[in-house]
């Protein structure tokens, strides 16, 4: 039995998200992040990324994990892309080049986009000095942006025309620059894309049940 280590509210959505799309059986592990807990390591507290039993399937203390009956990999994009391949049908490569442009894009929304998203997910528009740390990640996000924008302006999904795993990986990047609606505003096409990729309903049985755990 597929085996996903991690909990809803973290990065494991994007493997969570495509097995909803896929109808995949899978047996969740929960494994929560030690920050989150006041004393990761006192005798009773949950599985954590501290946890040594956790430890020995990720060294990282990381999550997400997954185990496919054996095989054990780590970080969530390589989840995805692995599970696809394996498991998704037409949510996977086609063939060789359709692999390639969905490490792109993936790999383009972790490198390029990620972190100044982030950015604006942490941080509290409260003060002055919030309100300009959103305005530098912001800035920073506008090539990518308008990238995308020009992609999707020309194509209805990421790669070949159909929803696919690729689609998943960088709508659950963008996810984290979302409130800022001015980085969305005169993006039309990207707007659009990412607001019909949340419609979908392997989207909401997983937002759901990330919204059923604790915050």
């Amino acid at each position: 039995m597929l085996k996903i280590y991690g909990v809803y509210r973290s990065r494991a959505t994007r493997p969570l998200w495509l097995l909803e799309e896929m109808g995949t059986p899978f047996d969740l592990v929960p494994v929560i992040q030690a920050y989150r807990l006041p004393e990761p390591m006192a005798a009773g507290a949950p599985v954590n990324t501290l946890s040594r039993e956790f430890l020995a399937v990720n060294p990282m203390g990381s999550i997400p994990s997954m185990d496919d009956d054996g095989f054990v990999l780590h970080e969530s994009l390589a989840m995805t892309l692995y599970l696809a391949r394996k498991y998704g049908g037409d949510l996977g490569p086609k063939d060789i080049a359709e692999e390639g442009l969905m490490l792109q894009w993936s790999l383009f929304a972790a490198t390029s986009v990620e972190t100044p998203a982030l950015k604006i997910q942490q941080t509290k528009a409260d003060s002055d000095e919030g309100k300009a740390d959103i305005d530098v990640a912001a800035r920073l996000l506008k090539r990518p942006f308008d990238v995308l924008e020009k992609h999707l302006s020309a194509h209805s999904h990421m790669v070949g025309g159909r929803f696919t795993v690729a689609d998943i990986n960088v709508a659950e990047i963008l996810r984290y620059a979302q409130g800022h609606a001015a980085l969305f505003a005169d993006r039309p096409a990207l707007e659009a894309w990412l607001q019909n990729c949340q419609a979908r309903p392997g989207f909401q049985a997983m937002w759901e049940k990330r919204n059923a755990e604790p915050a």
